[in-house]
């Protein structure tokens, strides 16, 4: 946050050479990359509102609501002063003023009521938002997310569906019907089971029609004042899909009780909790037994914002090491003008860039299934393999985006560290890096279709750069018999994230961009474990210039 003139002529020194706070910059306008790609996958009728956006989530006001939903972490509220049982969560005024700020501009809705390209609007609304907070993504992430699974119940999505895609917040913790929109989440794992979803032992009674109650608990239910959440639980048939609301239709409230909130790593702004349902009202959502097919559709949208949040993370963390290094001089000479600070500069950009492109070329791709087959697959194979991918490099990003601003990115008053806690949670969340290996070898063995259409999106690129050819060369070896398996489908992941990513940025960036991910990535004499070891040919002063927001 900016402070009113303060003193730089102290008794002992002038406080110099200190960049000027990164704040009241338009994330959009600044960010080449998403405007390109966000062009080249349809979304070029939203500019304006995304402009826009990107101005509110880089001011100083919303980075200072950020800071302080941060630093004061929501409390859980379990009784009242009178012993009566609440299982309320109390938030900072800052947190609530964040969810206003991204529902109201639509990152939950516009998928739904966008005339064109809603899932790419979504995207880079999303995209926007988790540079300004992280932790109040993951709601707005879920209420998006939620729309598939709930046309599985007709008679609930009529009555739930406008209620999650209205552009709106009501804070307000009381029932559904009276609020002007509401919030949905969902709770799934538990204790003994984790991501083995099927061992689950929570207890589904039928108690009439579509109504249930539900006894059991849950090991993860991140944002618990949301006002209804899908979960699993056991019938006769087995696993099935139940959406809880956290009041029951006769305005008392539903027996879903709070344990207690987790004590997070990051993302602190967000409440996540464990909870018990003793007896709680539910309504069943798609068929019976049939719950993780029915979750899936959600699932899968989720999934696409951890690979599109990664991919943002990479955005802030990067923009924080090159406004340093644009403004801090060491030796006589700008950090940014130093071969070696330079060289670590531009890899971190082609990182970034790499991400960004994969990650709108696949919501693109979900704007396009419902009408093209090619696209649905594709969809449906390069979803996990880049949610694999680029949710595993943010971490790697984010530290050396760190270590740019040396010291003074190490301590609580940058927001380094907040980037750094959190950049690890998209990899967990919704799969980990082995549950997504499994689900790719699932998606190739139940719709070979899929490979076909990835393949196909590789091979279009061929011809453009040698190192990537000869990479696209040797995936061949992944389809030879056998060499697939559970063992090596995180290496076989790697390979054809690498060549999506450049495919994507073969659409989408300059040829200097093309070239130095290619360059950088893709040849075997010249790869790295190290951002800034690069020995490959690349244009860094470019690349740089085109990721610097200025």
């Amino acid at each position: 946050m900016t402070h009113f003139r303060p003193s730089a002529d102290l008794e002992t020194h002038e406080v110099a050479n200190q960049p000027p706070p990164f704040e009241d910059a338009n994330i959009f306008e600044t960010d080449a990359a998403l405007k390109t790609t966000v062009e080249k996958n349809g979304g070029a009728s939203h500019a304006k509102h995304l402009s826009d956006f990107g101005a509110r989530c880089g001011s100083a006001e919303v980075i200072e609501w950020s800071r302080q939903a941060n630093r004061n972490p929501p409390q859980l509220k379990s009784f009242d002063r009178y012993g009566h049982r609440l299982d309320e969560v109390e938030f900072h005024p800052a947190y609530h003023a964040l969810m206003d700020l991204g529902l109201s501009a639509g990152v939950s809705s516009a998928a739904w009521t966008a005339k064109k390209a809603g899932h790419v609007l979504h995207s880079a609304l999303i995209y926007q938002m988790g540079q300004a907070d992280g932790g109040v993504c993951c709601p707005m992430s879920m209420t998006y997310a939620v729309v598939p699974a709930l046309r599985h119940a007709p008679e609930i999505a009529k009555e739930w569906e406008p209620r999650v895609t209205t552009p709106d917040y009501d804070q307000r913790f009381v029932p559904a019907n009276e609020k002007r929109a509401a919030t949905m989440g969902m709770a799934m794992t538990e204790k003994q089971g984790g991501s083995d979803i099927r061992a689950n032992t929570t207890r589904a009674d039928h108690v009439g029609g579509d109504e249930y109650e539900l006894t059991g608990h849950k090991w993860f239910c991140s944002a618990p004042m949301c006002d209804a959440f899908l979960t699993l639980a056991q019938t006769g048939a087995g696993i099935t899909c139940f959406l809880v609301p956290r009041w029951r239709p006769d305005g008392t409230r539903n027996a879903m009780h709070i344990m207690r909130l987790k004590d997070k790593l990051g993302d602190r702004s967000n409440a996540s909790s464990e909870i018990e349902y003793h007896g709680a009202y539910a309504r069943i959502v798609g068929e019976e037994g049939r719950g993780v097919r029915t979750i899936i559709d959600m699932v899968s949208l989720t999934r696409l914002d951890c690979l599109v949040g990664s991919a943002g993370g990479m955005r802030a963390s990067l923009a924080q090491a090159l406004w340093h290094a644009e403004h801090r001089t060491a030796f006589q000479k700008k950090l940014v003008d130093q071969p070696a600070m330079a060289m670590v500069l531009a890899d971190l950009a082609l990182e970034t860039e790499a991400a960004t492109a994969l990650a709108f070329r696949i919501a693109g791709a979900f704007d396009q299934a419902g009408a093209n087959q090619r696209e649905a697959a594709f969809m449906r194979l390069a979803t996990p393999i880049a949610k694999y991918w680029i949710c595993k490099r943010q971490p790697g990003v984010a530290y050396e985006a760190l270590e740019c601003l040396g010291g003074a990115g190490f301590v609580e008053e940058s927001p380094m560290p907040r980037l750094y806690r959190t950049a690890p949670l998209n990899a967990i969340w919704e799969g980990s890096g082995n549950v997504i290996a499994l689900d790719i070898l699932r998606a190739i063995a139940r719709e070979p279709e899929s490979l076909d259409a990835v393949r196909e999106e590789i091979t279009a690129a061929k011809g453009a750069n040698a190192h990537l050819d000869r990479h696209i060369e040797l995936l061949e070896k992944w389809f030879d018999p056998g060499v697939l398996s559970e063992t090596t489908a995180r290496a076989f992941a790697e390979d054809m994230a690498l060549a999506l990513q450049a495919a994507a940025l073969r659409r989408t960036a300059p040829d200097y961009m093309f070239d130095g991910f290619c360059n950088a990535r893709l040849d075997a004499d010249n790869k790295s474990f190290v951002y800034g070891a690069v020995t490959a040919k690349i244009d860094a002063a470019k690349i740089i210039e085109r990721a610097a927001p200025h």
